[in-house]
């Protein structure tokens, strides 16, 4: 039993002098210098760790441009998207049921205050058509802000919602706009012809889609709104419209629609990747 006691004790010694010993004044196996000089060191190192990670984001920050990306990782063609989107995008109603819709109508109206003429005339020119409306630096003087041109409300015409503030949904012919995402320094086409949209039914369903109208005319997003320089040095950039009006769809089915860009500089989208250059959606509307 005393022998227990004798090593309990030797062993709480041994602690004791782990911690602080006396006789070699060290605490924790080390004297004060040693813990100075090791402090020292990894002070310094963490310093140097400090500065190299310092010097690399600044040499990084050099090469980068506040108005536009120094690399960029793009597809070869745009994706394309729709308003309103619905769910999963399927839009899906009832002429008369207005909760069916109305939800579709406060979309394209929020979506289009933007695009009001009166908004437009403050913020931004009327450029010629037809014709890229460039913008080029002058050596090391940014030409920013850059301006960008005018797409007008009115442009839609029937799915503008002055005409028809409801977007033809309370009639069975609903509208639905069309936007190819923006993609810095793109030139969609040459030879002053403008990439325009074309839409049409699945195989299956190619009878149920009955006749299209196209707004503006000629469904195309005219190339004087390009190139896009980006978003802080074209503060004041709006996105051109195609909407494509649905006259007379089957009732009471689905009719799976896709709606592609055709252009002379784009290329086609491929099985690879389906949202290149178009875009699919399920319309369908109850009678």
């Amino acid at each position: 039993m005393s022998a227990n006691k004798q090593e309990d004790r030797k062993g709480a010694s041994n602690w004791r002098e782990f911690f602080w010993n006396p006789r070699t004044h060290e605490v924790m196996g080390r004297t004060a210098s040693s813990w100075g000089l090791i402090l020292l060191f990894y002070l310094v190192f963490y310093l140097f760790l400090a500065g190299m990670f310092a010097l690399t984001m600044y040499i990084m920050l050099l090469t980068l441009d506040d108005y536009k990306p120094t690399w960029q990782d793009r597809l070869t063609t745009p994706g394309m998207m729709i308003r309103p989107k619905g769910d999963q995008l399927e839009i899906t109603f009832s002429p008369s049921d207005v909760q069916s819709w109305n939800g579709f109508v406060q979309n394209l109206d929020g979506f289009l205050s933007p695009y009001n003429d009166s908004q437009q005339v403050q913020m931004n020119d009327n450029c010629l058509p037809d014709k890229y409306f460039i913008q080029e630096d002058s050596g090391e003087v940014k030409n920013n802000p850059k301006r960008s041109c005018q797409f007008n409300r009115t442009m839609l015409e029937e799915c503008s919602g002055n005409t028809d503030r409801l977007y033809g949904y309370s009639q069975g012919q609903p509208c639905v706009l069309i936007k190819l995402n923006r993609v810095i320094g793109m030139f969609p086409g040459k030879d002053g012809q403008s990439p325009f949209v074309t839409c049409g039914a699945k195989m299956e369903d190619s009878d149920k889609i009955g006749p299209l109208a196209y707004f503006p005319s000629n469904g195309s997003f005219n190339l004087m709104y390009y190139p896009y320089y980006g978003k802080k040095a074209q503060v004041n950039y709006t996105q051109p419209l195609v909407a494509v009006k649905f006259l007379n769809a089957s009732l009471n089915t689905d009719i799976n629609v896709e709606c592609k860009v055709n252009s002379n500089t784009l290329a086609a989208g491929s099985e690879r990747d389906k949202f290149a250059g178009r875009v699919s959606f399920k319309l369908r509307i109850n009678k």
